[in-house]
């Protein structure tokens, strides 16, 4: 079968429905697959120490049977005894797994992290989309569904008009990889950063101004055949984050426009969590109000009345590392 034969028959396999199923109305994605570094820092906003007991209580205040990386204690020949195959790509690991049954139709992440300031070079945006682009083939051809996340940090002092001239630039180079690598754009979901002025910028940026130069360069560089584009909130306020995406679908879009947040949704429960035991329910409720508004806002249908001062402070950490 030619790579077009294989292509259109992907499309009634598992992943292009695992992909459809996600991009669906009002639907998006909670984000708490972080790092055993990254849950100790989210766990320390909270006076908390970084130990399994408390990551576990923390997964509970969500209701949700959820897997980091640092619950899988694995060394990597016991990884190697699961995987058909393990390679070292940057700082990260590759983990394509045998049994292709148990995990077909699941989604696959990778993050690749770009900084404005000073940069990025020519060979660090090559890097970071080759990268990508065969996590993404690599996912497909064992049946799994990838989620391909150029990062664009939020640091420095710059206007929108530069985010996004480096955006532009970012995923021109992501799709010619993908396209090279025979990706099957119908069965991949894409998160991106929205388009921002740099945290340190003298002048913020509405959500209307957000939106236009945002859904101008997904028009510009994402094939419509692409089901989801899925937004990280990368430092954003809760609010911030659910006002822009609520923006961007004032309007019909070529994709299903929505969500992918880790500290967007987080901040607020776990803030009413606190570790204890007597607040997972009321933390339960306070995930249940910010899904529900996200989901509103990828319909166009959320209003920012009546939300409580903490969904409004930012989250922006200069120099912050995963």
């Amino acid at each position: 079968m030619d790579q077009n034969g294989a292509n259109e028959a992907l499309l009634e396999t598992p992943i292009w429905k695992c992909a459809k199923s996600i991009a669906s109305p009002g639907r998006g994605i909670l984000a708490i697959d972080e790092s055993n570094a990254t849950c100790g820092k989210r766990l320390a906003s909270i006076g908390l120490d970084n130990t399994e007991a408390n990551r576990h209580g923390a997964i509970g205040s969500f209701c949700l049977l959820l897997l980091d990386s640092a619950s899988i204690s694995l060394s990597p020949s016991s990884l190697r005894r699961h995987c058909t195959s393990l390679q070292r790509m940057g700082k990260g690991l590759l983990i394509v797994c045998e049994r292709r049954i148990s995990f077909r139709g699941l989604k696959l992440m990778r993050r690749t992290v770009i900084r404005i300031p000073c940069g990025p070079s020519a060979l660090a945006v090559k890097e970071a989309a080759w990268g990508l682009a065969r996590y993404a083939a690599i996912s497909q051809d064992n049946g799994l569904v990838p989620i391909v996340e150029p990062e664009i940090l939020l640091d420095g002092d710059h206007p929108i008009e530069r985010t996004v001239k480096i955006a532009e630039r970012v995923w021109a180079e992501v799709f010619y990889y993908l396209a090279q690598n025979n990706v099957l754009f119908e069965g991949i979901l894409l998160k991106p950063s929205m388009v921002t002025p740099g945290a340190e910028h003298k002048e913020k940026a509405s959500p209307e101004t957000i939106a236009k130069y945002t859904l101008q360069m997904l028009k510009r560089r994402v094939p419509p055949a692409v089901p989801g584009v899925m937004f990280l909130s990368g430092g954003q306020s809760e609010v911030e984050a659910t006002l822009n995406l609520n923006a961007m679908n004032q309007s019909p879009n070529p994709w299903h426009v929505s969500f992918s947040y880790a500290r967007a949704l987080q901040n607020s429960v776990l803030k009413t969590w606190q570790g204890r035991p007597e607040n997972v329910e009321a933390a339960q409720k306070a995930f249940l109000v910010r899904a529900k508004s996200n989901s509103l806002a990828q319909l166009g249908k959320y209003s920012a009345e009546g939300e409580n001062e903490e969904a409004k402070k930012g989250m922006f950490a200069k120099g912050y590392n995963y």
